[in-house]
């Protein structure tokens, strides 16, 4: 039985996360539209070396933010006081590793091969994310203070702003140096839009660097930043490794697969810091956690599914601007799409588990869990991508996505101490199962892809009611207003 809490204070919540979610929503699809038309304008193997460079920056990410982001906002959650104290700290601390990161990357990037034009790309996607990061560095401190409508409108800004100059460019021809150079272009605007909103919400912070505070902070920092260097690794060494020990080409029609899973797992990626604030502010209380996780489990996951389902039926209608592909390469990008989404579907039911143990000081056990995850996967890369290309960097990422997940279930049961919705698991797997059932036998019928998603959609619906993933009297509270 779910436990009993503040359900208004749910439900606000559940408002917050929906604004977020819709925003992305009316971006989002937009990007993705836009960039896959992009791929096919330079070309997959064009698209697969850019791809690559930019999954190189996003391994070092670690380096230029060193767990900052993560460790600010869950201690602002818990104490606001954290925030005036620090910040005259930390923001000039991040523009020393910020330097540190962008030698590592110049190095790390000359020694597997790249030079000359190449490197000058990978040094200037390095400059963009790392204006990217300090601006979601600044969100956590808004995330943190529970401004989650303002958060949820500067989620998308960057984005919003990237689609409107790519827009621009595709009619005057568009170029791997200038797409490079509008991304840089919308990270540096949104940066400088948020550190003003920021300094106007929280007063301007006057840098003042301190030793005794970098080592606190440092102290406090470190296990995220080690978390994020081995997510890093797990989830985007895939690119690296295939283009350099397979072929741009392949990592071309990786990254063509990819930006699918990238543009669903943005859900998650929108959902999951918010619980992450709401977990750290719910330290210490068991009872508040475990009916934040019942409650996280739905909302990470049921969405997925349905969409999960329909790249396992309908996958080829994902890559329906590629003109300028074989049927042989489309074939092999829709194989790929369909296996990494299976990881989707992993991450759908357990990353909130991550989101539970690294907010909740946990942070160790799952680095070691992802250190091991990521061990996996360059070993599994090293052995199967020179001959198997993106199909096994695809397989590849989903074993390692179940080898992690069951790690995390085992911690927040074993060693967090809050208790796993079991039943709930079990209830969303078989609507899941029975989705799929439906959805084969619609196929039967040879309907447009459209009609038979819709159908399917609302097969779902219904056995969500049936098997008792979602109630109808939660729907009904969910309408009501909340008393005065």
């Amino acid at each position: 039985m779910r436990p009993t809490s503040d359900f208004a204070g749910i439900k606000r919540f559940f408002g917050n996360i929906s604004l977020a979610v819709l925003l992305n929503l009316l971006i989002k699809p937009g990007w993705v539209v836009v960039e896959n038309v992009v791929q096919d304008r330079l070309g997959h193997a064009a698209f697969g070396t850019f791809t690559a460079l930019y999954a190189l920056t996003m391994v070092l990410a670690a380096v230029s933010d060193l767990g900052l982001t993560q460790h600010t906002t869950k201690q602002v959650a818990v104490q606001p006081s954290f925030l005036p104290e620090n910040f005259p700290t930390i923001l000039p601390l991040r523009g020393v590793l910020s330097a540190l990161f962008l030698g590592l990357m110049v190095i790390l990037g000359w020694s597997i091969g790249y030079r000359g034009h190449t490197l000058t790309l990978l040094v200037v996607l390095g400059i963009s994310l790392l204006l990217t990061q300090y601006a979601q560095f600044l969100r956590g401190a808004v995330q943190a203070h529970q401004h989650f409508n303002t958060d949820a409108w500067l989620s998308v800004f960057e984005k919003a702003l990237l689609l409107g100059l790519v827009l621009v460019l595709l009619p005057l021809g568009i170029t791997l140096n200038n797409y490079v150079g509008a991304r840089t272009v919308a990270a540096g605007f949104t940066f400088v839009l948020l550190y003003g909103l920021v300094s106007r919400l929280f007063g301007r912070v006057r840098w003042q660097l301190s030793r005794q505070r970098v080592g606190t902070v440092l102290r406090g920092s470190v296990p995220f930043a080690l978390i994020t260097l081995l997510y890093g690794i797990n989830e985007r060494i895939d690119m690296v490794m295939l283009e350099r020990l397979s072929s741009a080409r392949e990592a071309g029609y990786y990254a063509g697969a990819y930006r699918w899973v990238d543009a669903v797992m943005i859900y998650l990626w929108t959902v999951l810091p918010l619980f992450f604030a709401k977990f750290a502010h719910a330290l210490h209380r068991r009872d508040e956690q475990r009916e934040l996780l019942w409650f996280g489990q739905r909302v990470a996951a049921v969405p997925l599914l349905l969409v999960c389902a329909f790249v396992l039926f309908r996958g080829e209608v994902l890559f329906w601007q590629y003109t300028n592909s074989t049927a042989a390469e489309l074939a092999r990008m829709t194989l790929c799409a369909k296996i990494l989404f299976l990881n989707v579907l992993v991450h759908g039911f357990f990353a909130i588990y991550s989101t539970l143990l690294t907010s909740t000081s946990f942070e160790r056990p799952v680095g070691w869990l992802v250190g091991l995850s990521s061990a996996l996967n360059i070993a599994l890369n090293v052995w199967l991508l020179p001959e198997y290309g993106a199909l096994a960097g695809a397989a590849n990422t989903l074993v390692c996505a179940v080898f992690v997940s069951g790690g995390y279930v085992w911690l927040v049961q074993r060693r967090a101490r809050v208790a796993v919705p079991w039943g709930m698991i079990g209830r969303m797997a078989l609507a899941f199962a029975l989705l799929c059932g439906a959805w084969y036998g619609l196929q039967t019928l040879r309907l447009h892809w459209l009609p038979e998603s819709l159908l399917a959609a609302a097969v779902f619906a219904l056995l969500l009611l049936a098997t008792g993933v979602v109630r109808g009297q939660e729907l009904l509270a969910l309408r009501r207003k909340p008393a005065a």
